[in-house]
């Protein structure tokens, strides 16, 4: 068993954007390095001026490079690629996808230490920069470099790799390898929304203030709506249900329940038929009036 700990950047991160670099290390059972690879490569589309900002690879940096199915690094990782391995990565949906555009379909198990440190660390920052301060790595890293000989620049891929073989040490000292594959799979339990028109309140509040916009979310498909909030929404709608709201008319503030209890089905009747509302809330009215 391996690890390849691995990390890539890329001309963007839209659809059509692609990898420009491939870094990784191949360590032991111990976490100990074995090898090391890194690469810049040319890619089928254009770098983007904000991925630019963020990784400092220009277009003249990437001059003359292969495309990444022709590099050694990307032959080796193919040549990885068993279930006996494991693939290190920190927010493993990005990485996975960007080399699924390059024809690598992965066999490895995952550990992502994104998804890991959301589980154990749930109020705490997640990025792999600022836990390499927050947790210390930064004290381990040049040691690690002179030990192997390893040239990195600012911002550069093989750089959080190197951090990030770090912080799987750390996270080994109290957790066994089955158990973080594990947490890479088990969904998050969001208790706020983190962006969005709601952001820092509570799902279980916008079920009740707008149960419109809960439905809205639910409707996205899987690259639309995060996996864990759509998991953590259907939690919580395990305990209160969404109960939509006239919101105009003389039942206002008032769910259909509550006005086929006042006993006055031919309004509920008429404004199925009439009345804009949105979708949640006239299934409701149908099912009470048999529509």
């Amino acid at each position: 068993m391996k690890f390849i700990i691995l990390d890539t950047e890329t001309t963007g991160t839209k659809e059509a954007d692609r990898i420009i670099q491939l870094s990784f290390l191949v360590t032991d059972e111990n976490n100990e390095i074995e090898e090391i690879h890194d690469t810049l490569c040319m890619p089928e589309v254009p770098i983007t001026y904000e991925a630019m900002a963020v990784h400092h690879i220009t277009p003249e940096k990437i001059v003359g490079c292969d495309l990444l199915k022709d590099t050694q690094p990307f032959n080796r990782l193919n040549e990885l690629n068993t279930p006996e391995n494991i693939l290190v990565i920190h927010n493993a949906k990005f990485d996975v996808e960007m080399l699924f555009k390059e024809d690598f379909e992965n066999k490895m198990p995952i550990i992502d230490t994104f998804r890991i440190l959301k589980h154990l660390y749930p109020e705490d920052r997640h990025s792999l920069q600022i836990n390499r301060y927050s947790l210390g790595l930064y004290k381990k890293e040049q040691e690690l470099i002179k030990k192997h000989n390893i040239e990195i620049n600012a911002h550069d891929a093989l750089g959080d790799v190197i951090v990030l073989k770090l912080l799987l040490d750390y996270l080994l000292q109290d957790n066994s390898i089955e158990k973080l594959i594990e947490l890479t799979k088990t969904p998050i339990l969001y208790e706020k929304f983190y962006n969005g028109k709601y952001k820092r309140e509570k799902i279980v509040d916008i079920i009740e203030k707008d149960p419109a916009y809960i439905e809205y979310l639910l409707t996205q498909n899987e690259y639309e709506l995060d996996f864990d909030l759509r998991y953590s929404i259907n939690y919580y709608l395990q305990e209160k249900e969404l109960e939509f709201k006239f919101q105009v008319g003389k039942y206002k503030g008032l769910t259909p329940k509550e006005v086929a209890n006042n006993g006055d089905y031919d309004y509920l009747r008429w404004a199925y038929h009439n009345m804009r509302m949105d979708k949640g809330l006239r299934k409701q009215i149908g099912e009470i009036v048999g529509l």
